[in-house]
């Protein structure tokens, strides 16, 4: 019997109308600005839809970004699913600073990982450069820049870090009795997998595939970056409509196109991670802690750490350049980081650069923190109808082109009382919008497996919603707070896209200064570049090795 208790149904009102509010200010209060300028005004003018119909370049562009997605996705469970057997089901030294590392990519801004992979894989990289000279070759022997490779290969390594998370979590935290079971009953490791383990899998596995071809689908610094010219997704195709062509009204209903499937993918993401919530019990970690791995086990687990180590070979390759000076390795680049030779005076040092990323990163984990969180409830209120629905929307922001949020930005707040143009604020609230996603994943795994029981023994006992959610949700839930503000805090300090269009020079970020010092010609600044880029993938570490330290039973990834 359900306890009902006054006081309730306010509480969830409020619940509902920040997360709204706020969803609906700063988010489609913006999209439809820029909307409605693309159409002319005219909510209902369909001539941009029917020249996208007719024109067999954009029906190009709209496939494409569908199958290559779907390419990206199957790499990226091929090279995510061995992670994620390794960290679910074993234990070795240095595991929790292992999987911190593994996640780093995932929050990269996309200008660092194409410098990565332009360091390992370019025409004078670290692989060709060792090639020639192993095997005296005159020319580079990999060549994959501008091709349909290089974006495959940085979208996997880009999404890994989804199926690392999403798999291992649930995989970590399966019953293994039912293995032991039917290992009593006669069935064979193998056979065991096949019939037991696969099957409690497969929503967790489709979780994490339909979010990795969800970020595939909407990929767009990779394929500007690393594509080419031939290469275009329907986020480079709205880019160009709008800051080359001008053509706004194609470029919006291009976006209301990528919206509607977005959308319909994240809906089909959060039905499956729905079915993958892990029933939080209140066991002893070392209960259900891992073994080590058997000496039959011990040459896959080092194949996975060895075929780790080259999905991170771009980052490294990364790091080698920045200490490399000459023939030599030094800290003559970063050192470099702090003079101003040229005098230019819009210089920042990097110390202030950090600050802004930092305190900017503050802001935004408190925002994500209040947002995130009372949406979270709402998702796992139980009884709660169509909840696929609501979280699906609250997951919306990730899905749009921060292109047109960036030009819906400076349309809608352009005039008091919203006047946000040259005020910081106006990073904080983009770097939320993609932020707090991040804290509802983290959040709702542990808030399905809650026990509803709990509070509905606390409610018979007199304990106010309040007093509910201090004494019983919050010392269940601390952790995955925890982890959801790192998430946050690592998401906005990569942030790019949206920066790159709001950001004033005193309020430069990390990955803006990175981008103008590699906008400019010279080796001088191409290492301050390497340099600046280290220093970020630095202190996005450090967020996740404190994630690992906090995270429940390895419960709340995405």
């Amino acid at each position: 019997m359900r306890v009902k208790r006054m006081g309730a149904f306010p509480a969830r009102r409020l619940l509902l109308l920040v997360p709204a509010a706020y969803l609906g200010l700063f988010f489609l209060y913006p999209l439809g600005a820029i909307l409605a300028r693309s159409l002319g005004g005219d909510a209902f003018a369909l001539d941009p839809f029917r020249s996208l119909l007719t024109d067999s370049y954009y029906l190009g562009r709209i496939w494409f970004t569908a199958w290559q997605a779907a390419l990206s996705t199957v790499l990226t469970l091929a090279v995510g699913l061995p992670v994620a057997y390794l960290f679910a089901s074993q234990e070795f030294p240095g595991k929790s600073v292992l999987k911190a590392v593994s996640t780093v990519p995932f929050v990269m801004p996309t200008i660092v990982v194409a410098m990565g992979f332009v360091a390992l894989l370019g025409p004078q990289g670290l692989l060709n450069s060792t090639l020639m000279d192993l095997f005296g070759l005159e020319t580079p022997p990999v060549r994959i820049a501008n091709t349909l490779a290089i974006i495959l290969l940085a979208h996997a390594f880009y999404n890994y870090a989804i199926v690392v998370r999403i798999v291992s979590a649930f995989w970590a935290n399966l019953d293994p009795h039912l293995e032991e079971t039917a290992g009593v009953l006669g069935a064979g490791r193998a056979k065991t997998f096949v019939h037991v383990t696969l099957p409690l899998l497969l929503p967790a596995i489709a979780s994490s595939a339909a979010l990795a071809f969800t970020f595939s689908f909407t990929s767009f610094g990779v394929v500007l970056i690393l594509g080419g010219p031939e290469f275009a997704t329907l986020e480079v195709a709205v880019y160009e409509l709008t800051a080359k062509l001008f053509r706004l009204e194609l470029a919006g209903a291009l976006s209301i196109v990528q919206i509607v499937f977005t959308y319909a993918f994240l809906l089909v993401y959060t039905r499956f991670q729905e079915r993958a919530a892990v029933p939080v019990g209140i066991v002893p970690h070392e209960a259900t802690m891992r073994r080590r791995p058997r000496a039959g086990e011990t040459v896959l687990v080092v194949a996975v750490l060895l075929g780790l180590v080259v999905v991170l070979s771009p980052l490294l390759a990364l790091v080698e350049r920045a200490a490399s000076s000459g023939d030599s390795y030094s800290l003559t680049h970063f050192r470099s980081l702090f003079s101003n030779a040229r005098g230019s005076y819009f210089y920042l040092s990097p110390i202030a650069i950090v600050w802004n990323s930092v305190r900017f990163a503050a802001a935004t984990m408190v925002v994500s923190l209040l947002v995130g969180t009372m949406s979270a409830y709402l998702v796992a209120r139980p009884g709660r109808h169509r909840s696929g629905i609501l979280d699906a929307i609250f997951m919306l922001p990730l899905g749009v082109s921060a292109v047109i949020m960036g030009f819906g930005f400076l349309i809608a707040f352009n005039r008091p009382p919203l006047d946000l143009r040259g005020s910081w604020v106006i990073l904080v609230v983009a770097h939320s919008l993609i932020a707090y996603p991040f804290v509802i994943r983290s959040l709702l795994p542990v808030m399905r497996g809650m026990p509803e029981q709990l509070r509905e023994s606390a409610a018979v006992l007199g304990a106010s919603p309040i007093m509910t959610f201090i004494h019983i949700d919050l010392p269940i839930v601390a952790r995955a707070l925890v982890v959801g503000a790192t998430f946050a805090f690592a998401v906005s300090m990569g942030e790019f896209g949206a920066s790159m269009l709001l950001v004033r020079p005193e309020y430069t970020t990390m990955p803006v200064a990175i981008f103008r010092l590699l906008s400019q010609p010279g080796e001088t600044n191409l290492g301050q570049a390497l340099a600046m880029s280290s220093l970020l993938m630095a202190v996005v570490a450090i967020g996740f090795v404190a994630i690992e330290r906090f995270r429940y039973r390895d419960v709340g990834g995405f």
